[in-house]
């Protein structure tokens, strides 16, 4: 079984795009988040939310950011919901942390998903 980490890796995708070494398709942006549009859309609006600071998961960001960076952050969320109009008709938020969450990127993000119907939330059993 895969471990989480415990030392943030600054060569991680989202690091590389927050340095602008990758270019993402930029939704939203201010001081403590940045929102780009997933290249591998799993609903028709897919956008990630990262926070500019580094921190693995939600247990690290907790933890370690202040007040203002987490207030900032999850208005940040609903605001990008907002702006692509997907506020009114639903949509899901979902944030992976470790490795039974099948969490991809060791950076913390949230996927805000929306844009269609989205079916149920998980199938029994995890497959």
């Amino acid at each position: 079984m895969q471990k989480i980490l415990n030392n943030y890796d600054k060569e991680n995708i989202f690091a590389k795009i927050l340095r602008s070494e990758i270019p993402c398709s930029k939704v939203y942006e201010d001081k403590y988040a940045l929102a780009f549009n997933d290249i591998n859309p799993q609903s028709e609006i897919h956008i990630l939310v990262i926070p500019k600071g580094e921190y693995i998961s939600f247990n690290d960001f907790s933890d370690k950011a202040s007040s203002e960076e987490i207030n900032s952050f999850f208005k940040t969320v609903r605001k990008v919901a907002k702006q692509v109009g997907i506020d009114t008709s639903g949509y899901r938020i979902i944030s992976n942390h470790g490795p039974d969450s099948h969490q991809e990127v060791p950076h913390f993000h949230v996927h805000i998903l929306g844009g269609n119907p989205l079916g149920t939330l998980l199938v029994k059993g995890g497959k």
